[in-house]
Order: C-alpha cells, then sequence, then structure tokens
C-alpha cells in the first residue's frame, strides 16, 4: 500500500466512524474489563487507549473492572483456602479482606495509572464511595449432593446491587475524569461485599441510562451451533437459543446481565472478546462490528 492509500484509508475509517461520533457525542459507555486480560501488560496498554480516545471524542466512558484471577492468586499466596458454588467464589471475611484489597487497591490503581499513560484523567472508586452502590446478600441455591434437592447456599460476603446513587459518577464525569469502578459495595448496615463484575457493570449501566454495556471477555461473542458468531439478539432470541442448548455455561449469566440491563434503560449492551486489540473500538465505530449486541425486543 503507498503512503497515499494508507492515508486514504485513515481518512475513510473517520469518515465511517463520523455518524457514530455525532450519535453518541455526551452519552455513556459502561465497560466492564475483566481480570483474564489484566494479565496482559499490552491488553492493557490498548484498552487503555480505547478509554482515552473515547473520553477525547465526546463520549463518557466508565470502567468497571474485576479481578477474580489476581485475588485467586494473592488468596493462595496468603494461603487461604476457598470454594466455588455455582462459579461464584464463597467469600467469608477474610476473603472479603484480601478481595477488598486487591480490587480497590491494586487493580484498580493500576487502571488509574494506565489510563493516565495513555493521557487521560482516571479517578478509582468502588461502590463504597459515594454510596455509589448499595449492596445486598446474594443468595443462591444448589443441589444436595445426597437427595439432589435444590438447598440454599451461604456465599458469606457475596453481593449484589440493591441502589445505585450516580451522583458521584455524574460529578467525575462532569469534571473531565473516567471512573474506575471495583466492584466492591457496602450494605445497609455498613458490612461489605464483593459483586460480580458483569453484574455490578450492568446495574451502574441501566442506573446511567447508559447507551452502550460492553462485556469484554475471553470469547468472540454468542456464537451459534455451528460456531458462527451471532452479531445481533434480542431477549426473545435469547431465549430461544438457551431453550436450544445453543447457549450454555458462563455466557448465561453475561446474557442475563445484558437483558437485565437493556430493560431498565440501558440502551444497548455488547458481549466481545476483550484479546482482540481495540475490540470494543472495532465493535463502536465500524459498521460491521465485532461482538453480539443484545437489544430489547422491537428496538431497531
Amino acid at each position: 500500500m503507498t503512503d497515499a492509500s494508507a492515508l486514504l484509508a485513515k481518512t475513510q475509517v473517520l469518515i465511517e466512524a463520523l455518524p457514530y461520533l455525532q450519535r453518541y457525542a455526551g452519552r455513556t459507555f459502561v465497560v466492564k474489563y475483566g481480570g483474564n486480560a489484566m494479565g496482559d501488560p499490552d491488553s492493557g496498554r490498548d484498552f487503555a487507549q480505547d478509554v482515552v480516545l473515547l473520553k477525547a471524542v465526546g463520549i463518557n466512558p466508565v470502567v468497571v473492572h474485576g479481578g477474580g484471577p489476581q485475588i485467586g492468586a494473592m488468596l493462595d499466596k496468603l494461603g487461604v483456602k476457598t470454594r466455588f458454588v455455582g462459579g461464584l467464589r464463597v467469600t467469608d471475611r477474610a476473603t472479603m479482606e484480601v478481595a477488598e484489597m486487591v480490587l480497590s487497591g491494586a487493580i484498580n490503581k493500576q487502571l488509574v495509572g494506565l489510563i493516565a499513560a495513555a493521557g487521560g484523567r482516571a479517578i478509582g472508586v468502588s461502590g463504597k464511595d459515594g454510596n455509589l452502590v448499595t449492596a445486598g446478600k446474594l443468595e443462591r441455591t444448589a443441589p444436595d449432593p445426597g437427595s439432589a434437592i435444590e438447598q440454599a447456599v451461604d456465599l458469606g460476603f457475596v453481593g449484589e446491587p440493591v441502589a445505585v446513587d450516580t451522583a458521584l459518577i455524574d460529578a467525575a464525569v462532569a469534571g473531565g475524569m473516567i471512573p474506575v469502578v471495583a466492584p466492591i459495595a457496602a450494605g445497609v448496615e455498613g458490612e461489605t461485599y464483593n459483586i460480580n463484575a458483569d453484574t455490578m457493570a450492568g446495574a451502574l449501566a441501566a442506573a446511567l441510562g447508559a447507551a452502550r454495556l460492553f462485556l469484554l471477555t475471553d470469547v468472540a461473542g454468542v456464537l451459534d451451533a455451528d460456531g458462527k458468531l451471532l452479531s445481533d439478539l434480542t431477549p426473545a432470541d435469547i431465549a430461544r437459543l438457551r431453550a436450544e442448548g445453543a447457549i450454555t455455561g458462563g455466557m448465561i449469566p453475561k446474557l442475563e446481565t445484558c437483558i437485565a440491563a437493556v430493560d431498565a434503560g440501558c440502551e444497548a449492551a455488547v458481549v466481545l472478546d476483550g484479546r482482540v486489540p481495540h475490540a470494543m473500538l472495532l465493535e463502536f465505530f465500524t459498521a460491521s462490528g465485532a461482538g453480539t449486541l443484545v437489544r430489547r425486543d422491537g428496538l431497531a
């Protein structure tokens, strides 16, 4: 490709992005950045650049991060034993202290630093700050090994959002900053809860009336039975695919989060592969997209 044709190609990319920039100027994007992707320095830098670019073109990104692998590594290092039920870590008081240290401390500030290095202004918070998120204890059941009867399981300090006050986020955004939120929140009596990062991001996207909720994961998106990427789904489509057995495992709770968010006021949610460099920009600024978009039934 000659220099002239390369420059023309870059110009074409900008022209293709223009209608999206015009449509979403001033809107909010909530982005969940997963713990698995955080272990790669190049991925972290790419993600920070994407977030700073969104802010620079007039979109307001709000980042929610996970950190499961990092919590697990720290627990192993400290010799703290844990177990999982239905994919959720049973969190006693000692585990909760480690989770808060890792999420609100090391990971949160690492992301703030990466965004600063990319030229942005970020502020790291958790759900505790400014009463951003009030949590309640998450209730789960699991089959009893002997009888297979569903019984209540005590997950300890694992919570779910029951209320969101966006005043802190609104103030940070108005001040030109990019909020980076750790999925830790306080209950009504001051107890500390660890919240699934997808769930936290979905609750914030709904409360903020976000234009997009991005769930960055380690798969291309939602695939059909033949392994082909499904680029556009509604809750009705998801229910049908789930009944057919095409959607299983860890994708089910992610899509439940997407449906809950769009039903509660988020314009659309996207599941996409966070391992692909700049996947979020490819999804948003190109007509073809890069992941699976979930929108409300009947919404074009």
